[in-house]
């Protein structure tokens, strides 16, 4: 049992795009900083410390926590850690931020993750993880491993492009309901999707995320702190985490047993029965549109093979039982050290009952959800208050 219970009590975002070029990385960070201050009404001296996070190799930059932790967040002789575990880096960032509070070492500590490519890419930084004979001419980058994701769920279950399509539609229509969301398409069509450039089969063009540049900061505070803040806090109801270390299993390629893994880890936590009826909103992480269907299908929202029925009958819509990524999720906004941590920032703001036009009524409970390199999951329950469900 935690020593003591957790919210998160401050968020900040910067508006994502493809490019920042009217800022510097600590510049671009300083925006979602002081959003979060000033959002838990607190000063820089008030933060214990700040956990800090982005994928370094991707912008060939070492040691960023040295510079941007000071420069950009209120790190002047305070404790800065630097964490990079992949896509999964923002919710690392985001369960460390947990486990620091929940185990009395802090009070509260502001979170930040982010991302700047400059003149670099994912692609870039990721083809040099791959073993170079077996793996790299398949699966380098980020879209070979997806792209065979997808061909091997296609290939089970029958699932068509068109389904597939079908969430692209979905999320990008959600996004035009997000200030901060990057590719906001409020009249994208199937026909959209299926037309755009084929990519790597079966992706096109518009069934994968973009490469987003921009920064978002959460704060975080045990229970004495968060009643000295705010009022509508949002609370963690639990974490969980689970991951493999391998991409040359064809069942780990398409279905990811460790979201099956950690969901049923924190369902079990915090006494979840029945995630359609348990849960009010989900934001989770889907590189592709395939993957929302396939993962839907993992996290139990549904039966295998089941994602494409459970968006048809409009579960997963904005109005329906379970919505989805109502922030646009992943594939509207990905800055790949930020974009897990957006995950529990947008479930949060669902608690909070802050999201504006993306806002879903009467949330008592969200998950938000983390995925990266090495078929990483990691989840986190918010909710209202702190008390498991009975």
């Amino acid at each position: 049992m935690p020593k003591n219970n957790v919210a998160i009590v401050g968020i900040g975002q910067t508006k994502f795009r493809s490019k920042r070029r009217d800022v510097n990385i600590p510049e671009m960070i300083y925006e979602a900083v002081k959003m979060a201050l000033d959002d838990a009404q607190m000063d820089y001296k008030d933060i214990d410390a700040i956990l800090i996070g982005n994928m370094d190799h991707f912008e060939g930059i070492n040691f960023s926590e040295m510079w941007c932790g000071i420069d950009a967040a209120p790190g002047y002789l305070k404790p800065v850690v630097k964490i990079a575990t992949g896509g999964t880096t923002g919710s690392s960032l985001g369960i460390c931020g947990y486990y620091n509070i929940a185990s009395g070492i802090y009070k509260n500590v502001l979170i930040v993750g982010w991302e700047k490519l400059n003149e670099g890419g994912a692609t870039t930084g990721i083809i040099t993880a791959f073993d170079p004979v077996w793996e790299r001419p398949s699966l380098a980058g980020a879209l070979g491993p997806l792209a065979l994701m997808a061909n091997i769920y296609a290939a089970k279950y029958g699932i068509t492009s068109e389904q597939a399509a079908k969430v692209t539609v979905k999320n990008r229509r959600n996004a035009a309901n997000n200030p901060f969301a990057h590719i906001q398409m409020p009249n994208i069509t199937i026909d959209d999707v299926m037309n755009s450039q084929m990519i790597s089969y079966p992706l096109r063009l518009h069934d994968c995320c973009p490469q987003s540049e921009g920064a978002c900061a959460v704060i975080y505070a045990n229970e004495e702190e968060t009643k000295k803040i705010t009022d509508n806090p949002a609370w963690f109801k639990g974490v969980s985490t689970a991951h493999y270390y391998t991409f040359g299993c064809d069942d780990l390629m398409f279905d990811l047993p460790t979201a099956t893994i950690a969901s049923k880890k924190i369902y079990k936590k915090v006494g979840i029965k029945n995630p359609i009826k348990d849960l009010d909103v989900a934001e989770i992480y889907e590189p592709t549109s395939w993957s929302e269907l396939s993962w839907t299908e993992a996290l139990g929202f549904c039966g295998r093979g089941e994602g494409g029925k459970l968006l048809d009958e409009g579960i997963t819509q904005m109005d329906g039982e379970l919505p989805v990524n109502p922030s646009g999720g992943v594939l509207s906004t990905n800055p790949i050290g930020a974009t897990a941590l957006v995950r529990f920032a947008e479930a949060a703001i669902q608690v909070m009952g802050r999201g504006g036009k993306r806002q879903i009524s009467d949330v008592e409970t969200a998950m938000g959800m983390g995925f990266g390199g090495s078929l990483w999951t990691e989840l986190a329950i918010l909710g209202r208050n702190p008390n498991p469900l009975r």
